[in-house]
């Protein structure tokens, strides 16, 4: 077995949900929970077949977005593999509860616009997601300050009262 690092190809402020499910299903279900969720929501969403033609499924309301999506699916080449960009102004926090609550969905590894690197291991049998290395490591704790600057963004960008 051999382990590679996979980094998530994207302009630097779009979000991203990377999950795995485990049914070709999933595509369409995963399109109707995110326009549910949020009416006019601009993404685009790739799933790595894991078994029949193994292909990468698509959907979206965004081609680019497709096309990015089916871009870092290829990449990772892990079966049952998902991954969801979403446009501008849209954000995981508003879609993520309807991505898990899809009856198909197994796991969800890390909804960001940081930048990722996906742990994937490499078989005889093929390749899987281990994890995530979301971002950068702490650089301290935060002080006084800090919490003031956390509140105070919350509230500034609507998320708090």
């Amino acid at each position: 077995m051999e382990i590679k690092l996979v980094s998530i190809e994207k302009p630097e402020d779009t979000n991203f949900i990377l999950g795995q499910t485990h049914f070709i299903k999933s595509v369409e279900d995963l399109h109707e929970a995110l326009v549910n969720a949020v009416p006019g929501i601009h993404f685009g969403l790739a799933f790595c077949e894991a078994s029949g033609k193994c292909l990468v499924r698509t959907s979206g309301t965004d081609a680019a977005l497709v096309g990015l999506a089916q871009q870092n699916a290829l990449a990772l080449g892990a079966g049952h593999a998902f991954i969801i960009f979403m446009g501008e102004g849209f954000y995981p926090i508003n879609v993520l509860n309807a991505v898990k609550a899809v009856p198909e969905v197994c796991h969800i590894y890390c909804a960001t616009a940081n930048p990722t690197q996906v742990v994937v291991a490499v078989s005889e049998q093929g390749r899987g997601i281990l994890g995530v290395i979301d971002g950068a490591s702490p650089q301290g704790v935060e002080g006084p300050d800090g919490v003031a600057w956390r509140k105070g963004f919350l509230r500034t960008i609507g998320y708090k009262l």
